[in-house]
């Protein structure tokens, strides 16, 4: 593996790139050799949750299932927020009971994320995938105990560089979720922000990678 590619919804089958491909339970493809598998809050169907979450429970119990997600709250979105985080609870519960990372979709609602970490005293790594917030958040999260991925919004918004450099090298991972881009163009841009070079980047997610992914 020269790339990881912490979260994309497109297989694109480089052979060196490992990627964790989401999936959602009711579309799921078993051609796709590492994946993640969660209920999306979007996709919340509160007639099916019980369902979703005996497949999630099923797919966490095999090895290439390498985490539960992508998973969070969303406070933008018209789903009932108690419904949310109930759902968001019980797959964190999965998550602690096959000792499994968790890819976290969060929008408007850290504050949240990080009070329910604590309630629950979750112990697996949680990465907060997508990251396109400010120095404090980040370094909120990480106190909290968080990793943070970076993509799209590193490639979209140059405000993110100063972001993502104070970001300590064990706690991030780079991503391309839904762009066009390709995860080598992600790694060159981090390379250059990071003042590394291409193999030296690759050393440390691999790092990161093998800490979390156990």
């Amino acid at each position: 593996m020269e790339y990881f590619n912490f979260h994309t919804h497109q297989f694109t089958n480089q052979s060196n790139v490992l990627e964790l491909v989401n999936q959602y339970p009711k579309d799921f493809d078993a051609t796709i050799p590492f994946y993640s598998i969660g209920i999306h809050p979007w996709y919340i169907d509160d007639s099916r949750v019980d369902v979703d979450l005996k497949i999630i429970e099923e797919k966490l119990q095999i090895e290439n299932c390498l985490a539960i997600g992508e998973c969070g709250l969303d406070k933008r979105i018209e789903v009932a927020l108690d419904l949310q985080i109930s759902v968001f609870e019980k797959q964190l519960a999965l998550a602690e009971k096959f000792k499994k990372p968790v890819v976290i979709h969060c929008v408007a609602a850290f504050q949240e994320v990080m009070v329910i970490k604590k309630k629950m005293k979750i112990s697996v790594p949680m990465i907060i995938h997508g990251f396109s917030k400010n120095n404090q958040l980040a370094e909120q999260l990480i106190n909290a105990g968080f990793y943070l991925s970076f993509g799209k919004y590193l490639l979209k918004n140059p405000d993110l560089k100063t972001v993502f450099q104070n970001v300590p090298n064990d706690r991030f991972f780079l991503e391309t979720d839904t762009i066009e881009e390709s995860i080598q163009q992600v790694y060159e841009l981090a390379s250059k922000y990071k003042y590394l070079d291409i193999k030296e980047l690759q050393g440390i997610i691999l790092s990161n990678y093998r800490s979390i992914f156990r």
